[in-house]
């Protein structure tokens, strides 16, 4: 049975020994709960990856708490370092060439030569990578290509027993996962929508993001076409529930079930959408989605639709 403790001066130290005894702590963040190991350790990391039932070939995107850890794992390019500048703290993953004072594993970069960083805005996580004093990876805390999680409780329940603690901050206030540009080419590259939207990327850059072509390859995480799946198949942009169906609606709905945001906010809808998949899953073998606008967080929340209902 894993433990789980609130976030205070004695469980950060209890944590960061776990870390540096090569084990696995769940966090919370802003977008999802993460589970952390040392980036460094490639011991924790293989240990990490066979918690998930994580395919190694996906990459993991390491957790800094400041700007000096960031330019040692990774070259920052200026425009690269005026958008950290503007978005760090906060749901933004930056794809960048791996420096060569950089720490962390090759086995955590899936071999590439570059790496993924983010600086997480949850004071939680910040405190648990400035205890432990080195880059975290942290992918979301619950079995690779299941439903992410959002609470402290969701982690345990994919998780109990595989992790050694789990760190409770409350629910994510974001509640899907960071949005992921790549700065290794002439022009910057949208690899993942996500809780940063587009528009406010694009207008910090002055021009549109380049979208990633599926032949390009993994090369960040949240790729893989099927993935943040339930157990139920999904049919989306319903525009009634069927016979048999959980319905999760968004907007005003004459229809019983779960809603995203009764008021049609996207920001609510983010935040509640993993959350209400993992509820209607222990409910129906079918779910039924109602339409989302594909406008700001609208973007990444049918981006993780369509990889729930994706089937191979």
């Amino acid at each position: 049975m894993t433990a789980i403790v609130p976030i205070q001066p004695g469980t950060l130290s209890l944590a960061a020994m776990h870390l540096r005894g090569g084990g696995l702590v769940a966090m919370p963040t802003e977008t999802v709960y993460g589970l952390a190991c040392n980036a460094a350790n490639p011991d924790a990391v293989v240990r990490l990856y066979e918690a998930k039932g994580r395919p190694r070939f996906n990459p993991l995107i390491a957790h800094v708490a400041n700007m000096e850890m960031a330019e040692q794992e990774a070259v920052f390019s200026d425009q690269a370092r005026e958008i950290a500048a503007k978005f760090w703290p906060g749901p933004l993953t930056l794809v960048l060439p791996v420096a060569p004072t950089g720490t962390v594993s090759d086995i955590a970069r899936a071999g590439l030569d570059t790496i993924a960083l983010r600086m997480p805005a949850h004071p939680g996580a910040r405190a648990l990578i400035e205890t432990f004093g080195k880059p975290l990876v942290a992918p979301s805390a619950n079995r690779s290509g299941h439903v992410s999680p959002t609470t402290a409780q969701h982690v345990k329940e994919d998780l109990d027993g595989k992790v050694d603690l789990i760190l409770d901050g409350g629910p994510c206030d974001r509640g899907i996962e960071s949005t992921i540009v790549s700065f290794v080419g002439e022009r910057p590259v949208l690899l993942r929508a996500g809780a940063l939207e587009t528009p406010a990327l694009e207008a910090a850059l002055g021009a549109p993001l380049i979208a990633r072509e599926e032949a390009d390859g993994i090369s960040a995480p949240g790729q893989l076409k099927s993935h943040y799946a339930p157990n139920a198949r999904i049919r989306l942009n319903a525009e009634a529930p069927e016979p048999g169906e959980g319905w999760l609606a968004f907007g005003e709905t004459p229809y019983p079930g779960l809603n995203l945001s009764e008021t049609g906010n996207l920001r609510e809808a983010a935040k509640n959408l993993f959350a209400a998949l993992r509820t209607l899953d222990t409910q129906h073998d079918r779910i039924a989605v109602a339409r989302i606008p594909d406008e700001g967080l609208g973007e990444a929340i049918n981006d993780r639709l369509a990889r729930a209902a994706h089937r191979d």
